[in-house]
């Protein structure tokens, strides 16, 4: 992704809603399956009085047929009932024109774009060409896979169509790797986005990056020490009963104890000892880092000179045995010092691309395929 500081048009999250703990509390089972179960759930939910809005699948995006696809228009009925007996906002996903025009209709307070929804610019297109002149809130959920470029590109749209109070959410990301949640957390993509876009608020939907309700604690946890705005959780009055994502589900209950243990820090603080305390830290960790880009450097002008040597005496760039030697080497070496062995591996790794890019750079100089 470019550094380039991305342009969005945007009202500040504050100016949405009332926050008095000053972070947005999204909760709601995954989808609306009986009138009955959707009331009695926000009732639940509003008697914590942690809630900021209830959220509702009303229409279920499966990804085959027969599977539980949401009630629809009768839901948004439903939806009617909790603003009015509970008080609460109401948000619903939205993927195409119909689905905006009936949330409208009824009244939603707040609309969200799904991530199966946010890889095709065409149905986010449709969605911001129906939103024109209409003030509402809409968040955008990150694409199923890690692309932050459509994620980007799905909330320019939205901007571009007048939408300024307009958020992202952070689901997680498919990925082929096995690992304990239901989607990669991949924090460092919600981070880009949001270094690239400090004004845009972004929460978090731990339940589907879990996948699990025995997760959602620590994934919640995570999401506030990084400074995002909010989150996301799916509840049902009856988890092990729901027609949908029934394992991430918490019962209304268990999310007031989720919220109370959740600890809310600051990003910054007024004691000046403190500040000048971090300052100092800081400056230490530039010294460090400037001494890391030196080394890196000097590093790259080494493999500069191998590439050449392998040149003059015909030798493949690739070396397997050494580099797996490397990869030994360092990350015992790094374990010793106490480093998270991940760590090592993905530095070991992102250099051997550097350092495998300017060999064939060297390669190619000076012959026809340069040319």
């Amino acid at each position: 992704m470019s550094n380039t500081p991305l342009q969005l048009d945007l009202l500040p999250l504050a100016t949405w809603f009332k926050l008095e703990n000053q972070k947005l509390i999204i909760a709601g089972p995954c989808g609306a399956e009986t009138e009955d179960q959707v009331l009695e759930t926000a009732k639940g939910i509003a008697a914590n009085g942690k809630v900021n809005l209830f959220r509702a699948g009303v229409w279920k995006p499966r990804s085959r047929p027969g599977s539980f696809e949401g009630k629809g228009e009768e839901a948004l009925k439903w939806l009617n009932r909790v603003q009015k007996e509970t008080g609460l906002l109401v948000t619903v996903e939205v993927a195409n024109k119909e689905h905006v025009e009936l949330a409208l209709k009824y009244g939603v307070d707040v609309l969200w774009i799904g991530a199966r929804t946010t890889v095709n610019p065409f149905s986010v297109q449709e969605i911001a060409d129906a939103l024109k002149g209409v003030d509402i809130p809409v968040f955008v959920k990150n694409p199923v896979n890690a692309d932050l470029a459509l994620w980007i590109g799905a909330l320019e749209r939205m901007n571009r169509s007048g939408i300024k109070k307009l958020g992202a959410i952070h689901r997680g990301f498919h990925t082929t790797m096995h690992t304990q949640y239901r989607n990669s957390p991949m924090w460092e993509l919600a981070i880009e986005l949001k270094t690239s876009c400090p004004a845009l608020p972004i929460i978090c939907d731990p339940s589907h990056i879990a996948g699990r309700r025995d997760l959602l604690q620590e994934i919640a946890q995570r999401a506030l020490d990084l400074d995002m705005d909010g989150l996301m959780i799916e509840t049902h009055r009856n988890p092990d009963h729901a027609l949908s994502d029934a394992a991430q589900q918490l019962t209304p209950h268990e999310l007031n104890k989720l919220l109370e243990k959740l600890v809310i820090r600051e990003p910054a603080i007024g004691n000046s000892d403190f500040a000048k305390l971090l300052f100092t830290l800081r400056e230490v960790i530039d010294e460090i880092d400037q001494e890391m880009i030196q080394s890196f450097a000097r590093r790259m002008q080494v493999v500069e000179r191998i590439g050449e040597f392998k040149k003059e005496h015909g030798v493949t760039i690739l070396q397997i045995e050494r580099w797996l030697e490397v990869i030994r080497t360092r990350t015992e070496a790094g374990i010793y010092l106490g480093l998270d062995k991940d760590l090592i591996v993905e530095l070991c790794q992102l250099l051997h691309k550097a350092s495998i890019r300017k060999q064939t750079e060297v390669m190619l100089m000076n012959t026809d395929l340069k040319k």
